[in-house]
């Protein structure tokens, strides 16, 4: 087992690496530190969830108002990413899972548990684990929680493959260590996706387009590197500061750079 002070060591490089990717990587960043918790931990895979409380939770919501608005996985497959769009069908359905309503209960804390901990007894025999998680080809997981405002929390899961041991307490602390004092990188997150902080979540291209404004590209260069003509690309460019409700390139780079609150 890994002691403690090769933990502190890794985990050490790893957040001197994260500061190195710049603005416009944030998905490099965030497959980075999910790879290197991984590798901590012995998980199979990780995902990243960008969630958001939607106004005043209706009466008998569990989830209190809170939705995923991206999800992100480190080893992306087919049938994982079809099953990760049926669990979001559900809960927006109002069949939300045990699981999930104890993961939000912990909103506004920065938190991290074993799956074993946020379910009642004979949970792993029930449905929702049998189809989302065996089916997925996983044992086991854990789940941590990561405020970024009163109404917008940033969730990561790592799971290990049915072939492998449940996780412990050791792994749980080192992902909970690991995703401490991560406060920029947690926000920028929610930039890159637009979660939270944007109006609607950012489409492909525009994430596309975000990235080479925040390179300080002009409007002719972005067009040229996206195969765009130059009217779609400014087009493009006047949705992103309206998504983010700035006026200039100034001002987004700006939020980015944590001058400005979004």
């Amino acid at each position: 087992m890994t002691s403690t002070r090769n933990v502190r060591d890794h985990l050490s490089t790893l957040w001197d690496e994260l500061a190195d990717f710049d603005p416009t990587q944030a998905e490099e960043a965030r497959n980075h530190l999910l790879g290197g918790i991984s590798k901590l931990i012995g998980a199979r895979n990780a995902a990243w969830v960008g969630a958001v409380r939607l106004g005043e939770p209706q009466l008998g919501d569990p989830v209190k108002g809170w939705r995923p608005r991206a999800i992100r996985q480190l080893h992306p497959s087919q049938g994982t990413e079809e099953l990760g769009r049926e669990q979001a069908r559900l809960l927006e359905a109002g069949h939300v899972d045990d699981s999930t309503i104890a993961n939000v209960a912990g909103t506004g804390r920065h938190r991290a548990s074993l799956l074993s901990e946020l379910v009642p007894e004979g949970w792993f025999e029930g449905d929702y684990y049998r189809a989302f998680y065996l089916g997925a080809g996983y044992r086991d997981a854990i789940w941590a929680g990561v405020p970024i405002n009163e109404d917008a929390e940033s969730y990561f899961g790592f799971y290990r493959g049915l072939d492998q041991e449940p996780f412990g307490a050791v792994e749980k602390e080192i992902v909970d260590q690991a995703l401490r004092g991560l406060r920029w990188f947690h926000r920028r997150q929610f930039l890159g996706e637009g979660v939270g902080v944007a109006s609607a979540p950012l489409t492909p291209l525009e994430r596309r387009v975000l990235s080479h404004l925040l390179q300080g590209r002009a409007d002719r260069e972005i067009a040229a590197a996206l195969g765009q003509s130059d009217h779609t690309t400014r087009e493009y460019v006047k949705r992103l500061f309206r998504k983010y409700g700035v006026s200039s390139r100034t001002a987004l780079m700006a939020l980015w750079l944590g001058h400005a609150n979004p």
